[in-house]
């Protein structure tokens, strides 16, 4: 998600199982009844306190991961927001810190290869100022 100035993104920080602390774009579950677009614009807001609209889809991250002794498949859809209002607040019980990160620091900041490309690509477009392609009206 870009500030208003589309020069910076919020992240999210959670710690590991090892107590290391690990930046990545805000995520979450898709509730009942709600488009992938809602579920985005809503987990923006729980876990950073910012609100945010999509701008245009950014693609999608696929990955497994081991919980309570159980392998779980996730599938994540990425969406270029932008911010609205709000103030940065890491009170959602999973969030342990939030920042705003410059979108030139976000390659050493992110944790995971997958989600520094798909900022790869947010950079590429802002830059031939295609942000908005294919935004809703």
């Amino acid at each position: 998600m870009l500030d208003a100035a589309g020069e910076n993104a919020v992240l999210i920080g959670r710690l590991d199982r090892r107590g290391k602390l690990l930046w990545s774009l805000p995520k979450g579950h898709i509730e009942d009844g709600e488009t992938v677009e809602q579920t985005a614009v809503r987990e923006v807001k729980e876990e950073t306190g910012i609100s945010a609209h999509v701008l245009r889809p950014l693609g999608t991250i696929d990955y497994w991961f081991v919980a309570e002794r159980h392998r779980v498949h996730k599938t994540v859809h990425h969406f270029m927001l932008a911010a609205d209002g709000g103030e940065l607040s890491d009170e959602d019980v999973e969030v342990t810190e939030v920042g705003w990160v410059p979108l030139t620091e976000l390659d050493t900041k992110l944790a995971y290869a997958d989600e520094r490309t798909l900022v790869r690509k947010a950079r590429t477009l802002l830059a031939a100022g295609e942000e908005t392609a294919g935004a809703p009206e």
